[in-house]
């Protein structure tokens, strides 16, 4: 798959108010005394089965992350709390593949002469609560690879996700592509109720990265081992 469009925003919060909210055998990741709560926006296109053709409905569509970072036996990666998308098709194959909380979602986005991005997302899945963004943002720096030891490498570098089935045991999921090409960016937010589910209440000012296009493979979810 290709992930395009991208943006990271994410916000400082105080770790127990995160930790509360993860289940028991994910250890919550935290960078200068904070939890990060990312809210992630992007396109997700040339989705495809390896070694098949893309399948209509589910190879293009809009998706929105809702997400920390966490360990599981000490290897770090991607805690998602919500995944909106506005492929009806992808959210109930990654909720059966991935046991990933995914939502449908009306979603549209549009792109600027300024290369501005217009995003725009509103929940609609049944039985869910109501989220919505819309903001935009836009480069506003040079790109480059983030340096190993940065706040930016460290929220963007994680090669593998978690979650937990019916059962309670917990899954990892691979995911593999070449190292993110990022930019300071700015962003105007006019509506984002996507962490009020959460309890959440975020800071005014987000640490903000738009991101270039990177391709991406991802394995299913395997019971996690030592």
């Amino acid at each position: 798959m290709t992930w395009s469009d991208l943006l990271f925003a994410h916000w400082p919060v105080e770790p127990d108010k995160i930790a509360s909210l993860l289940p028991a055998g994910v250890t919550l990741d935290t960078r200068g005394g904070k939890a990060w709560v990312g809210i992630v926006p992007f396109t997700m296109s040339n989705v495809r089965p390896r070694l098949l053709p893309p399948i209509r409905g589910l190879s293009r569509f809009l998706e929105l992350n809702v997400r920390t970072y966490v360990s599981v036996h000490g290897k770090p990666g991607v805690w998602f709390f919500s995944l909106d998308a506005a492929s009806p098709i992808a959210v109930r194959a990654a909720r059966a593949t991935f046991n990933l909380p995914y939502m449908d979602a009306k979603m549209a986005i549009t792109l600027g002469e300024d290369d501005t991005v217009e995003y725009s997302s509103h929940r609609t899945h049944r039985g869910e609560p109501a989220a919505r963004l819309d903001a935009s943002y836009v480069a506003t720096g040079e790109f480059a690879q983030a340096q190993p030891d940065s706040l930016e490498h460290w929220l963007t570098a994680r090669y593998c996700l978690y979650s937990v089935n019916r059962r309670g045991m917990i899954g990892r999921g691979e995911i593999d592509h070449p190292p993110w090409v990022l930019a300071p960016a700015s962003y105007t937010e006019r509506t984002n109720t996507m962490c009020r589910p959460l309890g959440l209440t975020l800071p005014d000012a987000p640490h903000l990265l738009v991101a270039k296009p990177v391709d991406v493979q991802a394995w299913p979810v395997r019971k996690c081992r030592d």
